[in-house]
């Protein structure tokens, strides 16, 4: 099996409030999955063609985790953005303090050709194309996916890829994305939910 990179991970560096590899390429990152995936390292993603491969421990420190923990003293700033001219604007919700939680696993998030196509999305020809790379914070077994991205998928639009989800689902990625947000070097804080809580007290 040959993994390529996605031109959709390349997005995946330093100060870019993803996870991201301190030393490891791209290129070094998918050889690491299709080792993980030979030796049935990986489980079944949120749809037919894709696959969640889990890395070995002994790469973990490399990848940064971009999360942290939130409470009462964080401080948050939004803004409208996109992530693509086709796509539809989001609210992103940034933080101005806060420290990096521990990277406990990573999963590589990998998409099969025939499911990447159906949205124009592959950028190479081989039969699975490394998409994401996710740190997850010590003590957690996983992380649920961002309610953005499946809105994107359930609802078809540009940048997803069809999926429909269960109502527990889509209430795990708002109670996870409530305390826990993404984090931005010298602590500016990306955050993945974008709905709006009105205080009025």
């Amino acid at each position: 099996m040959i993994i390529a990179v996605n031109d959709f991970v390349k997005r995946q560096v330093k100060d870019s409030g993803k996870t991201y590899a301190r030393s490891m390429s791209f290129d070094s990152i998918a050889k690491h999955a299709e080792d993980q995936m030979s030796k049935g390292c990986f489980s079944k993603g949120y749809r037919d063609g894709v696959k969640i491969v889990h890395a070995d421990t002994s790469i973990l420190d490399d990848f940064v985790c971009p999360y942290v923990k939130i409470d009462e003293n964080t401080q948050l700033v939004s803004r409208i953005v996109r992530r693509s001219p086709h796509e539809e604007s989001y609210i992103q919700t940034r933080a101005k303090n806060g420290e990096p939680l521990e990277t406990g696993k990573v999963d590589l998030i990998i998409y099969r050709h025939d499911v990447l196509i159906e949205n124009n999305e592959n950028t190479t020809n081989a039969e699975w194309e490394l998409i994401s790379i996710n740190a997850i914070p010590k003590g957690l077994d996983s992380i649920p996916m961002g309610p953005i991205t499946m809105m994107r998928n359930q609802l078809n639009l540009e940048g997803g890829t069809k999926a429909l989800y269960r109502t527990e689902e889509w209430a795990e990625s708002v109670k996870f994305l409530a305390k826990i947000r993404c984090n931005r070097a010298k602590y500016l804080i990306l955050i993945k939910v974008f709905t709006i809580k009105i205080m009025n007290n």
